[in-house]
Parts: structure tokens; C-alpha cells; sequence
């Protein structure tokens, strides 16, 4: 682990290569899990206000389920939550015509109809986040579905920290990241190897 300012990060985010390969994977991450994607302070108000944008995106079965249950509940662990559809599939998933899952607020901003990307847990992944007293635990979530992200990451020299760069620049900062790649950049000098 290394200390950033009032978080500390596994080395895994530096020694680790990762580059999301949709090709490969499609979109698992979506339709895998045992709960639906944590939500920040204040993205249920925010998915709740931009639904009229993606509510034609997303699957009739994601509709019902928001209809049915809202946009988020809360888990076992006592966090704010996206709604499943069966305790399964995000009920925010939608498809590409090649069968891809992807994510409908992520789709209907691209397309500019919304400003709010996803969840900020969504665009970190594979990083989770756990909130301690006095810090933030930053760690590299290790999941077989995104065996091909690692395999695509190591063949074109791209680590976690590298592809996750606009994910953790909107979470913890532009001089926290900064300081990450500067240490990984050291770290990696020193264990060349690694």
C-alpha cells in the first residue's frame, strides 16, 4: 500500500496492467454481481432527475424494476445501491446491437443528452473504494470476467493507474492524481520488474 494524501492505495493499481477489452468480455460486468452498483451522496437524485433521458434506452425489465423499486436500494453492507432486474442484471443495462452490455446513462451522455456519465463506482471499476475512519482504501477488484483486460493491458504496457486516469481524476483530484503517478512512475523505476 502507499499513502496519497488521505487514502492508501494497493500497489496493484501500479504493478497490475489493465485495459477494458469490451470485445472480449462484453459488458459482464453489468450482468454480474451480488449487488447493484454503489452510489455516491447525491447520483440516486441525479439518476432519478435524467431518467426521461434514458428511460427509452433501457430494457423493458429495467423500466418495471424502477418502476417497481426506484432507482436504487439499500445492501446487505447498508450502502445506496442501483436497482437490479432479479437480483441480477443493473437495471440501467441496456445492449449493442452486437449483444455488448452497456450502460444507458453512460450511452444517452455520449450521445449528449445527458451531462452525468454513471456512477462514479461504474467508471472506476475495477477499483472499489472502502471508507475507513481518517482514509479511503483504494484496491484493484480482481474478477475473472476481466482476465482479458489484464492480458490486453500487458500487451499494449498499460497498468490500472494509466487506464483509470479520468475515472480517479473525477473521484479524488487532479493533485491526487498527480501525486499517484509520480509515486507509480518512482515505485516502477525502482522495481523495474514489477
Amino acid at each position: 500500500m502507499i499513502e496519497i494524501q488521505n487514502t492508501l492505495v494497493s500497489l496493484d493499481l501500479i504493478e497490475r496492467h489493465f485495459l477494458c477489452d469490451l470485445g472480449a468480455c462484453k459488458g459482464q460486468c453489468c450482468l454480474d454481481g451480488d449487488a447493484g452498483a454503489p452510489l455516491a451522496p447525491g447520483e440516486s437524485d441525479i439518476i432519478r432527475s435524467i431518467l426521461p433521458q434514458i428511460w427509452d434506452d433501457m430494457l423493458p425489465a429495467g423500466r418495471k424494476a424502477i418502476e417497481d423499486n426506484g432507482v436504487s436500494y439499500i445492501d446487505e453492507e447498508g450502502d445506496e445501491v442501483t436497482t437490479l432486474i432479479d437480483g441480477g442484471l443493473c437495471a440501467f443495462a441496456t445492449t449493442a446491437p452486437d449483444g455488448t452490455w452497456l450502460c444507458a446513462i453512460e450511452k444517452a451522455c455520449r450521445e449528449g443528452r445527458c451531462s452525468f456519465l454513471k456512477p462514479v463506482s461504474c467508471h472506476l471499476y475495477p477499483i472499489r473504494l472502502k471508507e475507513y475512519e481518517g482514509f479511503t482504501a483504494v484496491n484493484l477488484h480482481r474478477w475473472k470476467i476481466c482476465k482479458a483486460a489484464e492480458v490486453l493491458g500487458r500487451s499494449k504496457g498499460v497498468r490500472a493507474y494509466q487506464f483509470l486516469e479520468g475515472p480517479l481524476r473525477r473521484h479524488f483530484g487532479d493533485a491526487w492524481y498527480d501525486e499517484l503517478a509520480l509515486t507509480a512512475e518512482e515505485y516502477l523505476r525502482q522495481f523495474p520488474d514489477k
